[in-house]
């Protein structure tokens, strides 16, 4: 399609201003719906269940529109890396469970901190950078070799790569997925106005596959079939960040871009931005620690909360369910853990208080 819109700039670089703006709108959404999973599974207890509505309502969304675009053939996942026959098991597990631990210690998944970062946390600026560098050091540095033995372990799914290979086909489990989410949604006691907002959230990750499969779809000239994620975008952000001579900024580096800048102007609009920094240095052992388990965590993972959660599941695919499911177990896990040990209580914006 991408031919018929007249544009005067390659599908790589239209691509990045597709992924900044999707970034300003989930920046912004974001911010003012608190959208976060570790919220939702260990947050402050009063605040769970709306945050589990605002994150199972986005979910329920981005089902019914990616699913809608791939009964339209809009958008084919065939060819996707969440669609591979040979499942690696044993990354993706222990992956998810590195990155739901260190979303615990770092008070925050990486989309969250994102979204902090650029409302004025200093804290999580500071851990972005240290998950950029340890989710590039396992994509294609040092950690790569643990990222390859790991990956090495699979188990051969065959044709059943999917939900929709099951019966009932993908219209039905996608209806049960959606409905489910959506229930979780109505019970959750959120208002309505914040529903909404997630609902507008949740509506990013299909354009984004409807964007780069089919609107900038190119035979000539292609790209990456993408969404909304941030393991391997700010891994990208990163490189291009030291090494922008080499390399022609892309989609990932839009969206980070975007979701910070889309939170800065939320956060400024609502009164909400603040610098804020560590109180001390358990805090920030702690945040930085928790950074580069969840880079490490993400990559093994093949997705973050987001992208293999908010943009992966509703594929329907078998190993962004295995990731997501992974990433709340690590969360959980890490939680319990803390509480029995006498973790220290969360804010409402999920930092740590002065210890």
């Amino acid at each position: 399609m991408y031919e018929t819109l007249g544009l005067e700039m390659s599908p790589r670089a239209a691509a990045l201003w597709l992924g900044l703006a999707l970034g300003l709108a989930f920046g912004a959404l974001a911010q003012l719906t608190q959208f976060c999973l570790r919220r939702a599974v260990v947050g402050p207890v009063e605040e769970r269940a709306s945050a589990r509505g605002v994150w199972a309502m986005a979910l329920a969304v981005s089902i019914l529109g990616t699913q809608a675009a791939v009964a339209l053939g809009w958008v084919s996942f065939d060819a996707h890396r969440f669609h591979v026959s040979a499942l690696p098991v044993a990354g993706i597990t222990v992956g998810g469970l590195l990155f739901g631990v260190g979303a615990v210690l770092a008070r925050g998944c990486i989309s969250r901190l994102t979204v902090l970062g650029g409302a004025g946390n200093l804290r999580a600026l500071t851990a972005l950078l240290v998950f950029a560098v340890f989710a590039h050091a396992t994509l294609q540095g040092a950690l790569a070799p643990l990222r390859s033995g790991l990956s090495a372990m699979t188990v051969d799914l065959g044709a059943q790569v999917g939900l929709g290979a099951l019966p009932g086909g993908a219209t039905v489990w996608a209806a049960l997925l959606a409905a489910a989410a959506l229930v979780v949604a109505w019970r959750s006691g959120a208002g309505a106005w914040l529903l909404a907002g997630a609902a507008l959230l949740g509506t990013l990750a299909p354009l984004g596959w409807v964007g780069t499969g089919f609107v900038l779809h190119d035979e000539f000239d292609p790209i990456a079939l993408e969404s909304l994620s941030f393991t391997k975008p700010w891994a990208d952000s990163l490189f291009w960040g030291v090494a922008a001579s080499l390399i022609e900024p892309g989609f990932g580096v839009g969206l980070i871009g975007g979701v910070l800048a889309g939170a800065l102007v939320a956060a400024i609009a609502a009164r909400r931005f603040a610098w804020e920094a560590f109180s001390s240095p358990v805090q920030m052992g702690r945040t930085l620690s928790g950074s580069a388990l969840m880079g490490v965590g993400g990559v093994l993972a093949g997705g973050c909360t987001v992208g293999a959660g908010l943009a992966g599941v509703p594929t329907l695919s078998v190993a962004a369910i295995l990731a997501l499911v992974s990433i709340v177990a690590g969360m959980w896990g890490a939680g319990v853990v803390e509480a029995r040990v006498g973790g220290q209580p969360r804010t409402d914006h999920g930092a740590v208080p002065a210890e």
